[in-house]
């Protein structure tokens, strides 16, 4: 299993103190059981966090538009046809 980053750290450790905070003080919580309860969901949000900010953002834009409705396909362009002047095809190319 890797090591969590430091960005992983300062996020989850944020995101628990301040939800858990938040949670307390919102429900006004004052039994043991109850505080309990907030914590624990406090530490499973944080611990969301850590793991959501490994996911690259590529992957997130992937997840994103398999959700999004699909738009028609866009029109691909013709190939330019030269009517002016003779055709070149005895000319030689400098690529091989």
């Amino acid at each position: 299993m890797p090591r969590p980053t430091p960005a992983q750290l300062a996020y989850g450790s944020a995101t628990v103190v301040l939800s858990t905070l938040a949670m307390l003080l919102l429900s006004e919580a004052r039994s043991g059981v109850s505080v309990v309860i907030i914590a624990a969901a406090g530490l499973l949000l944080g611990v969301l966090v850590a793991v959501t900010t490994t996911i690259p953002l590529t992957a997130r834009a992937k997840a994103r538009s398999r959700t999004t409705v699909r738009t028609a396909p866009a029109t691909v362009p013709r190939p330019r046809v030269h009517s002016s002047g003779p055709s070149r095809v005895s000319e030689h190319s400098l690529r091989r």
